[in-house]
């Protein structure tokens, strides 16, 4: 199927939605914020790897639900953009192709087109075969979950399979994606493509911590990795230079916080760490001064029909962000101010909501699991002795708590 099909193959709802079983359980709402898109601090995880090693029972429950999960990836995958049925308009389905999640048809229109908007509505078509978004984050969350489970049990089958994801999705020229993103969340009847699809490649990040984590093994090797960072180096100069990169950079919710994660990180990854510094540092005031209030309150996502996901999108981005700042000497811990933290108080207002007799006072159109909040609260104890924080997990159910990944990256 062509490109000239697309719109009227969309608005009759031909296409097909994700198949049962066919995403991670990320999924299209994209609901364990908490730990997927969060840079790792990989002595944290030296720690925890030592930890297992001298008998360390209270990592058991995360070990095994990590190998579980990372055993299901041994049997899927590896994940490309050539599995798709449509062409994008360039022609090559090498191009990342998307569509906007919370577009429908209009039903007032004979063909559908142009569709309408209705946030936080999932539209099940922008999840189907013709759409990369689902390939991508399984691409992403099983490279990383794969090399997770490679460092800490050092058997060689992950690490193996991980490898095989990146170079597939990357690096294999038969099967790799071009480094730009012209026609993310197009929106059938009015774009082909749009500056606010740049924020579905923020799962990169996890890519970045597979390729981080599979250091030393046989799965990617020296020229591999150069060749991945080339992929990086080049992917960054489309963001910092094109329309769509330029106007996701100006968005000032939490498109414009991850376009800033996304940026830093490749800058890092690619040894261009004054570039880093010099986004991380800018990022500092913009995002939050922009965008979290005193008391915490991330006003423009409590604006959202799912103001719970996606306060925990944008505070995961920040902590993002103040991870990757901690490695290059900015301080987002203690910006404005140690006593004014405007981190501190967004995830201070979010941690709150742990309580589940603490009733959630904005609109939140899906379900509000408060178990979400888990590795936001167990990230913040790295920085601060507040009893709080242990006392608001000890809320939350406990046997899903000790099973829950965060504490192999937090011990």
């Amino acid at each position: 199927m062509t490109v000239k099909t697309l719109f009227m193959t969309l608005a009759a709802g031909i296409l097909p939605a994700v198949e049962a079983g066919a995403a991670d359980t990320h999924g299209a709402d994209v609901q364990n914020t908490g730990y997927f898109t969060v840079v790792m601090d990989f002595d944290r995880l030296r720690i925890a790897k030592a930890l297992i090693a001298g008998g360390g029972a209270k990592l058991s429950p995360a070990l095994s639900a990590l190998r579980m999960e990372a055993d299901g990836w041994l049997t899927r995958g590896p994940f490309t953009v050539m599995a798709k049925p449509l062409v994008p308009p360039s022609g090559d389905k090498h191009d990342y192709m998307s569509f906007g999640p919370y577009w429908w048809p209009d039903p007032t229109k004979k063909d559908g087109v142009p569709y309408i908007r209705r946030d936080g509505e999932v539209n099940p078509q922008s999840l189907g075969e013709g759409s990369d978004r689902v390939a991508l984050e399984n691409m992403a969350a099983g490279a990383e979950t794969l090399a997770l489970a490679w460092h800490f049990t050092g058997e060689r089958t992950y690490a193996l399979r991980a490898g095989k994801f990146l170079d597939a999705w990357f690096l294999d020229p038969t099967t790799c994606m071009r480094p730009h993103l012209k026609y993310g969340q197009a929106i059938p009847g009015r774009c082909e493509g749009r500056g606010i699809g740049i924020i579905e490649t923020r799962r990169f990040l996890q890519v970045i911590n597979a390729s981080t984590l599979l250091e030393g093994s046989e799965a990617l090797t020296g020229p591999q990795r150069q060749r991945l960072q080339a992929w990086f180096k080049t992917y960054l100069q489309w963001l910092r230079d094109s329309d769509y990169g330029k106007a996701e950079s100006r968005e000032i919710n939490n498109h414009g916080t991850w376009y800033d994660a996304q940026t830093a990180s490749f800058a890092l990854y690619t040894g261009q760490q004054e570039l880093a510094k010099s986004i991380l540092t800018s990022a500092r005031a913009t995002r939050l001064k922009g965008q979290v209030s005193a008391d915490g309150k991330q006003k423009l996502e409590l604006a959202r029909t799912r103001a719970f996901t996606y306060s925990l999108i944008n505070l995961s981005g920040l902590l993002a962000l103040a991870e990757m700042g901690r490695q290059v000497g900015v301080d987002y811990w203690g910006f404005p101010s140690a006593r004014e933290s405007l981190l501190r108080a967004a995830v201070d207002y979010m941690a709150g909501y742990a309580d589940p007799q603490k009733p959630w006072p904005h609109q939140q159109i899906t379900d509000l699991n408060r178990m979400h909040l888990y590795p936001f609260l167990q990230e913040a104890r790295r920085f601060t002795d507040d009893p709080r924080y242990p006392e608001l997990s000890a809320k939350l159910p406990e046997e899903e708590a000790k099973s829950q990944r965060a504490n192999l990256l937090w011990p």
